[in-house]
């Protein structure tokens, strides 16, 4: 049996991770749940979530919350941390400040991710320092935004110990396969890049590559959300796949466009939504299921709705396509079990990409077993692909050293090298908008 430690354990996204665990009958398994947050009564809320999903659940795990960050590690087993430094207030600030300069206002891609980054990478050497000291056995799966950056962060203290997971790669990866016809468990994806910047380049079914046939059926094309979004025309053209995130790259000024023109950013609306969430539980915890799975669909609804438009509605297979829970889970379960998968995780380069440091946190396939994560060698990146991919790496670890020396000045040149910021003037402006120039 095992301990896992969900940080960011009043966060509204656990009861997802604790519903994976709960449909998980696999031996040895996860058969205790500590919940670690600064805010006890967020704690409580989703306590009360938890309790409601585990009813007449036979062996559901225990689950206990602490908000002292040594008391919950100590002993873990498995470390999940899916933190937000700052709240929501925070995320909205940073879309806002962006917005207000004409550039892109977004959590985790352009300067709301290097403002996002540079709150966060202290408090995450924080949790890798005391993981070191409580927990020396313990696997850490990150989720904390920006996850490549973040990993990367927590590496320099942990080592492979620390995996970056995300659900874009898989839900990409399974969406191409559907809609070919084919079983997404018996296809290949060939992935690669950063997170939240990374591309599906092949896809390999019964030892053929697959793609080229979708990226030549605009009707196939079609039901796929990324090909939508970024259009099939332009997805042809490009002879990959790209995350659904590449559209902020690709269509820059039709993003910021979309975005300012909507009444309110994606950060704004899970602000309100989620106070009045915990608001609703506080004053009717008997409803606390009932209450957050409402706030759930309408949340799964909104995604990337403000570029998507008003016309392009998700899909019922779109939003169920799979989370970062079946990831998570997934990644747990081989290394308790020892059973042998693929997945798309990350973690560090070594000689995986050429043309990046071996120290740097890159997507990619890798062979997960009962000793972690090791990526699969794949094929380079394309010219244009290893130029972004170059660019936005040294941005993250910019911000990262920036972030653990507390160095305004070379996080205001982090944001300047940023593809997404167009000028050092504009650099400078959102330092003092962020509060980190004075």
């Amino acid at each position: 049996m095992a301990r896992l430690t969900v940080l960011g354990g009043g966060g509204f996204r656990v009861p997802l991770v604790f519903g994976a665990l709960l449909r998980d009958h696999g031996d040895p398994r996860v058969d205790e749940v500590v919940l670690h947050d600064v805010d006890q009564a967020r704690l409580d809320v989703v306590a009360h979530v938890l309790a409601q999903q585990a009813a007449g659940v036979p062996d559901a795990p225990r689950v206990r919350t602490s908000t002292v960050l040594a008391e919950a590690l100590e002993g873990a087993d498995f470390v999940f941390s899916a933190v937000r430094v700052g709240g929501l207030e925070g995320r909205s600030r940073d879309e806002h400040t962006a917005l207000d300069r004409g550039v892109l206002g977004q959590e985790t891609t352009g300067p709301g991710g290097v403002a996002y980054g540079w709150r966060t990478v202290p408090f995450a050497l924080e949790v890798a320092r005391t993981v070191t000291r409580v927990a020396p056995g313990a696997q850490v799966i990150n989720f904390t935004n920006p996850a490549g950056m973040i990993t990367e962060a927590m590496q320099a203290e942990l080592g492979s110990r620390v995996v970056g997971i995300c659900d874009s790669p898989v839900a990409l990866a399974r969406r191409a396969a559907l809609a070919l016809g084919l079983d997404p468990a018996r296809t290949h994806a060939d992935y690669a890049g950063l997170n939240h910047l990374g591309w599906l380049r092949a896809l390999v079914h019964d030892g053929v590559d697959v793609l080229p046939e979708l990226l030549a059926d605009p009707a196939a094309l079609a039901t796929i959300e990324e090909a939508r979004l970024l259009g099939p025309d332009w997805v042809a053209a490009l002879g990959a796949l790209p995350n659904e995130y590449l559209y902020y790259y690709y269509f820059t000024r039709d993003a910021v466009a979309a975005i300012r023109s909507e009444p309110q950013t994606r950060g704004d609306l899970l602000r309100d939504s989620q106070q009045a969430f915990y608001a609703d539980v506080a004053a009717e915890p008997d409803r606390a299921l009932e209450h957050w799975r409402e706030v759930r669909r309408a949340r799964d609804a909104s995604y990337m709705a403000e570029v998507r438009g008003a016309e392009d509605e998700r899909s019922e297979a779109d939003v169920a396509g799979g989370g970062y829970e079946g990831v998570a889970l997934a990644y747990m379960a081989a290394v308790l079990r020892g059973e042998t998968t693929t997945m798309i995780l990350d973690v560090a380069n070594g000689s995986t990409l050429p043309g990046l440091p071996a120290d740097a946190v890159v997507e990619v396939p890798c062979l997960v077993d009962a000793t972690g994560a090791r990526p699969l060698a794949t094929a380079p990146l394309t010219g244009h692909q290893l130029g972004l991919v170059q660019q936005v790496k040294e941005v993250e670890q910019r911000t990262i050293a920036a972030a653990r020396d507390q160095d305004p000045g070379a996080l205001v040149t982090a944001l300047a090298l940023h593809p997404l910021v167009d000028s050092v003037t504009v650099a400078r402006d959102l330092a003092r908008g962020y509060g980190i120039l004075r």
